[in-house]
């Protein structure tokens, strides 16, 4: 009878009540984790942050303080997620992207710049950038799921993930937030090939991509500032953007070692704003590479237990969430920490969990509620979604789980390979 009544009233067909169970433990292993670079994250904020907020906010601890509440108030929002079954996502999903596209446009019409930028609403409190990015993961991740069958089928499949991206992206464009725009066509794709999209179209898509991002940089002022600066700090580092040297000028002085937690003093002689975008030059500085290279593997920690977490997710849906929404966090990680270093043209990406910022902190914890809910349900059964054999992924997340591999279209399923 429980199995009749998921399948009867659940939204994922077919799967066994013992797969949809929220009885199982969450990923210790990543609360540790997530507990431990949250901490991390505060201390290098105020450290980071006293000199900056004095001066902008007359108060030393003011971004400190913010923090702290931003962190509050993302973990009890994570904690309430992970409760939720995270298969009425797709029935929420629809309302949520309608209210980020609104909020997105309200960007434009309230027209509040700030540095140059039109991104945020509330007197900066809100950036609704930062919610497109984890709103449309799920959005891709419930619609793919939902049009698994006929993704191959270009105007099912390809035609509607550029709609959708070209709505998203477009908005963010326009603010401009070119950095924002380039990672969530980046989302796009990377779900539309872990859907088990069409080769054909995902290397159509990625040239469409490349063509039209080299005329944004064309038309784009600023898109033609980053790339020039950046190919000249390639060339000569003396020559790179002004943000990079100084980054590169903390990280020689913090050598192996680092100068000590508080003692940086490039970030009170020109780094610009050490508590946000800046922050990983900070913890170089004064953590040294060492430190650096502690962070790095944070961060790698982080995400693989969130892959593994895909392998282990009960169906296809929540495979393609919990993917998409580590792919999410490694993508923002990543892009921050190499702009630092100059291997990447410029780029406003906060480093997640750490930088000091209320939407990236809130948003990032927020895509973490949706993982330990994921890791709940993965831990509670060992049920896997018939879908899984007759759709046939191109890219196997179930690889190297310890359990039996799932059989190939057409292959007996009792059959191992």
């Amino acid at each position: 009878m429980g199995t009749r009544f998921f399948r009867d009233t659940a939204v994922g067909v077919g799967i066994p009540a013992a797969a949809r169970k929220s009885s199982g433990s969450a990923d210790l292993a990543l609360l540790l984790a997530m507990v431990g670079i949250l901490v991390f994250g505060l201390i290098m904020v105020f450290s980071a942050s006293w000199d900056f907020s004095l001066a902008v906010y007359q108060n030393p601890t003011q971004m400190f303080n913010r923090q702290v509440l931003w962190v509050v108030i993302g973990s009890i929002l994570a904690y309430i997620v992970s409760r939720i079954d995270y298969h009425l996502w797709r029935k929420l999903v629809v309302p949520a992207m309608i209210g980020t596209i609104i909020l997105l446009g309200l960007v434009l019409f309230l027209n509040d710049p700030r540095l140059g930028a039109v991104r945020t609403i509330l007197n900066g409190s809100i950036q609704p950038s930062e919610l497109a990015k984890v709103v449309t993961v799920i959005y891709l991740a419930v619609w793919m799921h939902s049009k698994r069958e006929q993704l191959h089928d270009i105007q099912w499949g390809l035609i509607p993930l550029a709609a959708i991206l070209g709505i998203i992206g477009g908005l963010i464009y326009l603010q401009p937030d070119l950095s924002a725009t380039a990672t969530v066509f980046v989302l796009g794709g990377l779900l539309f090939f872990l859907a088990g999209g069409d080769l054909k179209q995902i290397a159509f898509l990625l040239i469409v991509a490349i063509i039209f991002g080299a005329m944004i940089v064309q038309v784009s002022p600023t898109g033609r500032e980053r790339i020039g600066t950046y190919l000249e700090g390639i060339r000569d580092p003396l020559q790179a953007s002004y943000h990079v040297r100084r980054s590169l000028e903390a990280i020689v002085k913090g050598g192996w070692f680092g100068v000590g937690i508080g003692r940086s003093n490039t970030k009170l002689i020109g780094l610009p704003v050490p508590p946000t975008d800046s922050i990983f030059a900070v913890i170089a500085e004064e953590l040294g590479l060492i430190g650096a290279a502690a962070t790095v593997a944070m961060f790698g920690f982080i995400i693989w237990r969130g892959l593994r977490i895909a392998n282990k997710a009960p169906d296809l849906l929540g495979s393609l969430l919990a993917a998409g929404l580590t792919y999410w966090i490694a993508t923002e990680a990543v892009i921050n920490m190499l702009v630092m270093v100059g291997l990447m043209p410029f780029a406003g990406n906060a480093l997640p969990f750490i930088s000091a910022g209320g939407s990236s902190m809130v948003t990032s914890l927020f895509a973490m509620g949706i993982l330990f809910n994921i890791s709940r349900q993965g831990a509670a059964g060992e049920s896997i979604e018939e879908e899984w054999r007759s759709f046939g992924a191109i890219f196997d997340l179930r690889r190297g789980n310890g359990r039996r591999r799932l059989s190939r279209v057409g292959r007996n399923p009792g059959t191992e390979r």
